[in-house]
This record gives C-alpha cells, structure tokens and sequence, in this order.
C-alpha cells in the first residue's frame, strides 16, 4: 500500500516503512506525528483519489532527525557591469520513518 501526501508545500509517495526528508516541522525527535492531508491511496489495482483530501485517511510517522542540507551556492554575474553577487543556502528538513497507513477501507485508525 502506497500513499500521496502533502507537508510543506510538496508531495510525496510514501510507504510503509520508508524513510525520507521533507520540510522542517516542529517535533521532538523520537515523537510520533500524524500526517492527514492524504490525496491518494493506492493498493495494487485499486487507487482512491481525493477531492482534494482523502477523507479519513492518515498517516503516522515517527521523526527520526532534524537537520540541514548541504549549502547551494548562487552565483550572480552580468558581464562587462563589474556586478557580481555570491549566496549561499542551507535549508532545514526534518527526517521521518513512515509506520501506519491508517483509515482506508477497514483499516482501522
């Protein structure tokens, strides 16, 4: 079984037992946080899709790390002005193992 869901701005493909790295959110690391805005289930053949939510559809996770990528560097140049500008960027994620898929067709919360 596989879901869609939506932290942060962005959308992942998830499932049971995976690990990944979205947006920072405020937890404790060890803490078991539930993510409900599920847009799709799937299990094999059969897909339920929201609109725009799966109703009832949660999934629980478990927060692993909190963290920072590696820095991105930008760069700036026009040629022949003597304009250059250099920045760098470190973005927060916070890491997650997905546990439950929980609330779809008898699958209890």
């Amino acid at each position: 079984m596989y879901t869609v869901i939506k932290t942060g701005g962005k959308q992942y493909r998830v499932a049971t037992g995976e690990k990944l790295k979205i947006e920072q959110i405020p937890a404790e690391v060890g803490a078991e946080i539930t993510l409900d805005q599920v847009l799709m289930v799937g299990e094999g053949e059969s897909v339920q899709i929201g609109a725009p939510l799966v109703a009832g559809a949660a999934v629980k996770a478990t927060v692993l790390a909190q963290g920072r990528h590696d820095k991105v560097t930008i760069f700036k140049m026009r040629r022949r002005k003597h304009y250059q500008k250099h920045q760098g960027h470190r973005q927060n994620y916070t890491e997650i193992r997905i546990d439950s898929i929980a609330g779809i067709d008898g699958i209890p919360a």
